[in-house]
């Protein structure tokens, strides 16, 4: 859930020639060397001029994030601003948002917008403030001619992501985590542990604000935080957050294959009329598991199904309508979505009948 910023510090930037001179000396600590090298990566192959946005709430990750920023992207040739997402979940988030705002002027970024949004209530808490979260960045990064917005999530983001996927019994896809790079968006942190950017935020003077709803327990992901990994990590031994994370980049690298080998399927057995979203059963069935299984996935997402929402369980039923028919009448999926099998065909839409 989004946080927001404390009080204003010294920007902790400067020119190439500075931090050269800081590292031959040693007097650049480890952990802010660390969220500036992670940043530098991520945007090295960027035209020079381009704009990127910092997604910035003024929590712990995305204030490492922002100073990082402040002080990489004008070495690069690069416009660095930020955007502040204030969802009105608390009393006192419009002030929360602005003092954030004036974190990320301090350390230069350049624009900064403060955008608030109203949560929904679909999907639950976390899923409505996040669909609102991301459509406000969208809309930032569009009003500022951005081509790139950053997100703080970091490796102990990502071992709790695996974990969430888990529990709902989603595919590969799912465990595969949150991509570096995904369209507009980039995660330069992915490999960063937590308690590097909270280090750095400490060793730059910066004082992060911190979300009372980080450590409230109606919230899935804080009860991973703070209840599952801790076990996890006493049962199995140190470790299980890097563990988590490698496997979701290497499920990643697997998954992406077979989505390529999914899409090609669906091009050619998968169709779209007004109302349904039809599947040619021969095409389909002869074609191995995970790439059928993947093209049914896409399909349901096409007639109306949300991929939050979308787990495996769904998709092997409706997968049984191919390879196991025995005269099912439907299968219910979300947001009101059926799946029937007609004839050669399987049809997914709202309220469809054999």
């Amino acid at each position: 859930m989004p946080g927001s910023a404390g009080s204003t510090a010294e920007p902790p930037g400067g020119s190439a020639a500075d931090d050269l001179v800081e590292r031959r000396r040693g007097k650049l600590h480890p952990a802010v060397a660390r969220t500036r090298e992670a940043v530098r990566t991520m945007l090295a192959e960027l035209p020079k001029g381009t704009t990127v946005l910092v997604a910035c709430s003024g929590g712990t990750d995305s204030l490492a994030l922002a100073a990082a920023t402040a002080f990489e992207a004008p070495k690069l040739e690069l416009r660095a601003g930020a955007v502040i997402v204030d969802h009105g979940l608390q009393a006192d988030s419009a002030h929360v948002a602005e003092t954030a705002a004036t974190q990320c002027r301090t350390l230069g970024l350049d624009p900064v917008h403060v955008r608030p949004v109203e949560v929904g209530a679909d999907g639950g808490p976390e899923a409505a403030a996040r669909a609102a979260r991301y459509d406000a960045l969208r809309d930032a990064a569009d009003e500022s001619g951005a081509d790139v917005v950053l997100l703080a999530h970091t490796r102990d983001d990502q071992a709790e992501t695996v974990l969430l996927g888990l529990g709902r019994g989603s595919g590969a896809r799912s465990l595969a985590g949150m991509a570096p790079i995904a369209g507009l968006l980039r995660r330069p942190f992915l490999e960063v542990p937590r308690a590097t950017t909270a280090a750095a935020c400490i060793a730059s003077g910066l004082r992060p604000w911190h979300d009372p709803h980080n450590d409230d327990p109606q919230y899935t992901r804080v009860r991973v935080r703070h209840e599952v990994l801790p076990v996890l990590e006493e049962a199995l031994g140190p470790g299980v957050v890097e563990a988590l994370a490698r496997t979701a980049g290497l499920l990643r690298a697997d998954a992406d294959a077979l989505d390529v080998l999914a899409a090609d399927l669906a091009e050619t057995a998968v169709r779209r009329t007004d109302d349904e979203v039809v599947c040619d059963i021969g095409m389909l069935e002869s074609e191995p598991t995970a790439i059928r299984t993947r093209a049914l996935r896409q399909a349901a997402l096409e007639a109306g199904c949300r991929a939050t929402d979308l787990t495996a369980a769904h998709i092997a039923a409706v997968d049984a309508l191919v390879t196991a028919w025995r005269g099912q009448r439907w299968i219910d999926l979300p947001q009101g979505v059926r799946a029937v099998r007609r004839g050669g065909f399987i049809v997914l839409g709202e309220g469809v009948t054999g």
